[in-house]
């Protein structure tokens, strides 16, 4: 296998820049945060219910707003990122907030290493897996995390969104649906800041559906569901319009923004 080693540190210095920038946004909102508000979705609350008591090991957490969300709503968390400055943040705000999360500094692929508790819950969202290269493993290490009847959850955008280049004005349809090639991206700004002045430097991977499905199911998890939704709670794309239910999504709705799926450990 080629060595990953360039492409995860080239990410690793750019989310720690990330975290810099989007810890002053007003997307993440850091001091409303700070006073009580849920960082949390619709799409995931409505999933994983009470957490109350139930032990909860979220994967690539940024800065831990949604482990910290978690947390607040009962949850016993362990949060894992690949971004030393995210999780230096999280671990700050853990201590503020006078929370009992704990966060671990390292590549999500490599978290059996760092973390050998077994979780009721494993949770990820958002803008994750396209970091990764491999689902295998991935899924792999989300069955070993898991106790037995364990769910995992994760939410995110679907794979068409990631066919589209969008550094120009226009979403231009460049990338492979089933694309193994890494995907390089060098530009100014970020998600959270469109006006920020730092230069993220990404590489990517696109990932299907059914690899998401079969790295999970081969790994021994049982799918519960995959829904499919035509509305992105996050308004990051260009030209999104605000629906009726405070989500967003394209004009002509021709294809979907956000999947969840939901499985358990038997």
């Amino acid at each position: 296998m080629k060595d990953l080693t360039t492409y995860f540190e080239t990410n690793k210095a750019t989310w720690n820049e990330k975290v810099k920038a989007h810890s002053q946004s007003t997307m993440y909102d850091l001091e409303v945060f700070k006073k009580g508000k849920s960082s949390l979705m619709p799409y995931e609350t409505k999933a994983l219910g009470d957490v109350s008591g139930k032990s909860l090991l979220h994967l690539q957490c940024h800065f831990g707003q949604d482990t910290l969300s978690w947390s607040r709503a009962g949850a016993k968390c362990t949060g894992v990122d690949l971004s030393d400055e995210g999780i230096k943040l999280a671990k700050s705000l853990n201590s503020e907030l006078q929370l009992d999360a704990e966060f671990v500094c390292c590549n999500v692929l490599d978290t059996s290493k760092h973390v050998t508790d077994m979780f009721d819950v494993v949770f990820t969202s958002y803008g994750v897996i396209g970091w990764l290269p491999d689902l295998k493993p991935w899924g792999q290490m989300i069955a070993e995390r898991l106790k037995p009847g364990g769910t995992f959850y994760m939410v995110e955008f679907h794979p068409i969104v990631w066919m589209f280049d969008y550094l120009d004005n226009k979403p231009v349809m460049k990338y492979g649906y089933m694309q193994d090639e890494v995907i390089y991206e060098e530009y100014e700004g970020t998600y959270a800041d469109t006006n920020s002045k730092m230069i993220s430097k990404e590489y990517g991977w696109n990932h299907g559906l059914s690899e998401v499905i079969n790295a999970l199911a081969q790994a021994g998890l049982h799918i519960e569901y995959l829904n499919e939704y035509d509305e992105s709670p996050y308004d990051v794309l260009p030209d999104l319009v605000k629906t009726k239910s405070g989500m967003y999504a394209t004009k002509d709705k021709l294809y979907p923004l956000i999947f969840e799926i939901k499985a358990k450990k038997f």
